[in-house]
């Protein structure tokens, strides 16, 4: 705003008007209403300033429409002669001419002078003394660009008098950089004959601050039209800038810092934020205990030692740090950072202040980095996020020359605040996030189990998205006749609950497997106990329980099993993606198998596909995570899958690695579980069956050729244990069994005494009495076999036991 009390009026001479010639004047905003009123105009018109201030300016006409129309012209900016209304009532005639300006908020406005007619001669010299006195910046510049009048805004701001700056180019009185905008801005007018505003940067003088400075550039007329001069004005406008940025600052820690759910890189985040914008320097420390999965308890006895976690400067390499990030610093107790922890309060402080001072004083090295690079201020901004002090941030400045202040140290703080939230949801992440992890490992097979079917390898990788770890799995399970059960799957959902789940479906399907069911039956079985564990969880939300199992209990599973006797595969799969097999001829394709229902859908059927596959050929199973993703749909994700799988490779190991790096990025979305198998096929020189009457005579005739065939196999240490097993395992089978009673053996990493009959009633262990003939075969098996069991099959069941050997034979 123009502030026309106070001033001393100037002509085009240095003499004073005297009070009774003083000017009358009004400031008039945009919308009509006077914001200022002279003496002048008191003495003029009668009113006190208090009865116009605030008021409309209509209200001073006289009753006459030409009078209205007389002052819409003056603050158009033509001069007009009109009839005000003095306050006792009468027309008091006067001059009207309006002078654009603004106030101190940008806002437009109107210098209005009122003359009466006597004194119209005088008009211009009265102009010139409002011009004079104008306490806004304003300049008037020839077609030459050089200075012609300046207000005396100008000279206060310019720190030179109107008569050093007439004649002279703005490159005569301002910085470079402001220069070259402004003349621009000048030439423009000249050549539009429109109007200019823009913003320019600096300082006016050498020993003045930094300011923002809004610059209207206005062409002034001849009566002509003409556009001879241009008129500059400027208006501070470094608080409302400095808002903005600080507005845009905040922004952007809203939008940048916490992009990851990683704990360095938020830090990392708020530090990029905060250099060049607020600060030169800025190191995060954090309290070492977050990086162990505990609540931090700091304590401030002694030096305090804090893990730098990010660290940023305005210079390359960042110069002005001690440490890198990664490493731990220690403070001093009275050190401000250390006090920041304690309090959980903002400091700023110049490098003058006692506390820093003394700081200085207990490290050397650091007080050699404060001189090295001149540093003047820092602010101590603490992180803590739902009552706990994560770390601190110090700020520091050495290139700014002016220090921080309270409004600094204000937006420091909500920095501070905001990137402490991310921060403390990027730590508790990464705590559940190793807590599933680990969990996760723990139900995970960590050593395959050793079996001769097959060869293995296999890959798991945990999803690295905000979601959390998934539930899948695999696993690898011998089974009987050297036959091997290999299995994959997927629980809907992540985090610990899918992890947990994950867990209770292997365990099943380990158990379940070691019953020796079929493939569809297994799943069966296995769909009802996903059923039933949903059924638990819809009771436990109505008890209030905290023992939380996936809302959705949903999951998929692939069962599939080989036999190296038969060289047959058998499979089944609820929901789940099928299989890939790779011949030995190198062609890989899916097979053709009934996906089935997920398991927890229940009460449909599973079907079992049975196919021959040869030695040497490639069974693939995976979860859905490999081959669907942000990169590729489906089809597209089964067939890379399939042309990674023929391509040569040295090995199963390559092999997962080459579809791992084709298929999935960096960063995978889901959960992604690879298990790779190269079939086996056990000689027929390894396995020996003999069909066998349903006679008790028969038991010796088994015994003398299981004997034979250990001899030709150079097996004599197992020989009294097989003759043992063969004998009751027989003796049960023509005893309680029908025919057609078989006998196999198979020699495998251990020896396998099989024995098949037509019935499907298992045996089971009974404690015989002291006078019993019988009841104690079973009980021999057991403690003589390293295991032992029955698997049925559609025409009856298989009693097997297996035999350790101490060293294999030729």
């Amino acid at each position: 705003m123009i502030d026309m009390h106070g001033a001393t009026p100037r002509g085009s001479g240095s003499e004073a008007l005297p009070e009774a010639a003083a000017p009358a004047t009004a400031v008039v905003d945009a919308q009509g209403i006077v914001t200022d009123w002279s003496a002048g105009a008191e003495r003029l018109l009668g009113y006190p300033r208090q009865e116009v201030v605030g008021r409309p300016v209509h209200r001073l006409l006289g009753s006459d429409a030409d009078a209205e129309k007389s002052l819409h012209a003056a603050l158009g900016g033509r001069s007009r002669t009109t009839l005000l209304r003095h306050r006792d009532g009468r027309h008091v005639e006067v001059q009207l001419h309006a002078y654009p300006s603004f106030d101190g908020k940008g806002r437009s406005q109107q210098l209005v002078v009122a003359t009466p007619p006597e004194q119209v001669p005088s008009d211009l010299a009265t102009a010139e003394e409002a011009f004079a006195q104008c306490h806004l910046p304003v300049m008037v510049y020839d077609s030459a660009l050089r200075a012609v009048r300046a207000s005396a805004g100008a000279t206060r701001e310019l720190g030179m008098s109107e008569e050093q700056m007439r004649g002279r180019r703005v490159t005569d009185i301002l910085p470079p950089h402001i220069c070259r905008s402004v003349e621009d801005g000048m030439r423009r007018v000249f050549v539009t004959g429109e109007p200019e505003r823009f913003h320019v940067r600096g300082r006016t003088r050498p020993e003045a601050r930094e300011r923002v400075w809004s610059i209207t550039v206005s062409p002034l007329r001849t009566p002509a039209g003409q556009v001879r001069h241009v008129e500059l004005s400027a208006l501070d406008v470094t608080e409302q800038h400095l808002a903005r940025e600080r507005l845009a600052l905040l922004n952007d820690v809203s939008t940048q810092v916490g992009s990851t759910l990683d704990v360095t890189r938020t830090a990392q985040e708020m530090a990029d934020v905060a250099v060049g914008r607020l600060a030169d320097f800025v190191t995060i420390d954090l309290l070492d205990g977050l990086f162990h999965g505990i609540e931090p308890t700091p304590s401030f006895s002694g030096m305090v030692a804090l893990r730098r976690v990010a660290q940023q400067s305005v210079l390359p390499g960042v110069p002005e740090a001690l440490i890198r990030p990664g490493d731990v610093d220690e403070y001093p107790q009275s050190a401000p950072p250390v006090r920041c922890l304690a309090t959980g309060r903002p400091s700023l402080h110049r490098t003058l202040d006692e506390a820093v001072r003394s700081w200085q004083e207990a490290d050397p090295e650091r007080a050699g980095i404060v001189r090295a690079f001149g540093i003047h201020s820092l602010m101590v901004i603490p992180l803590r996020a739902r009552g706990i002090t994560l770390g601190v941030a110090v700020l520091v400045r050495h290139r700014r020359q002016h220090p921080f202040e309270e409004d600094d140290l204000l937006l420091a703080e909500e920095i501070g605040a905001r990137a402490a939230v991310a921060v403390d949801n990027a730590r508790r992440y990464t705590l559940e996030r190793n807590t599933a992890l680990a969990l996760q490992r723990s139900l995970l097979p960590h050593r395959l189990a050793a079996q001769e079917a097959v060869e293995v390898a296999y890959r798991y990788l945990p999803a690295r998205t905000r979601a959390g770890l998934g539930g899948d799995w695999f696993d690898v399970i011998p089974l009987s006749g050297a036959r091997v059960a290999l299995v994959v799957g997927d629980v809907v959902g992540h985090g610990l609950q899918a992890s947990a789940a994950m867990g209770r479906l292997r365990t099943a399907v380990r158990t379940l497997a070691d019953v020796d069911l079929p493939a569809d039956e297994l799943l069966t079985h296995l769909d009802d106990l996903v059923t039933h564990l949903a059924a638990q969880q819809d009771g436990s939300e109505e008890d209030g329980s905290d023992l939380e199992m996936p809302t959705d209990f949903v999951a998929t599973c692939l069962y599939v099993v080989y036999d190296p006797v038969s060289r047959r595969c058998a499979a089944a799969s609820a929901g789940h993606p099928p299989p890939a097999v790779v011949t030995t001829d190198g062609t890989a394709d899916l097979v053709e198998l009934p996906p089935g229902p997920p398991l927890g859908v229940g009460g449909l059927p599973f079907e079992t596909v049975e196919w021959d596959l040869p030695p040497g050929s490639l069974l693939a199973l995976y979860t859905d995570g490999l081959i669907q993703g942000s990169e590729h749909d489906l089809g597209t994700g089964l067939a890379l899958l399939r042309r990674c799988l023929e391509r040569p490779a040295e090995s199963l190991e390559a092999i997962c690695d080459s579809v791992i790096h084709t298929l999935l990025p960096a960063q995978p979305q889901d959960d992604v579980a690879l298990l790779v198998a190269r079939t086996r096929a056990l000689d027929a020189s390894q396995v020996a069956t003999w069909d066998l009457p349903s006679d008790p005579a028969a038991v010796a005739g088994a015994r003398a050729e299981v004997l034979a065939r250990l001899t030709a196999w150079h097996l004599p240490d197992v020989t009294f244990t097989a003759e043992l097993v063969v004998s009751e395992l027989v003796t049960n089978a023509i005893r309680y069994g029908q025919s057609p009673i078989q006998l196999r053996l198979i020699r495998d990493r251990t020896l396998i005494c099989e024995v098949s009959d037509g019935t499907s009633t298992a045996p089971h262990l009974r404690r015989a009495r002291t006078f019993d003939e019988g009841g104690r075969g079973l009980l021999l098996v057991a403690r003589f076999a390293e295991r032992w069991g029955t698997r049925h099959h559609a025409n009856g069941k298989t009693i097997w036991a297996e035999i350790e050997l101490s060293g294999k034979g030729a």
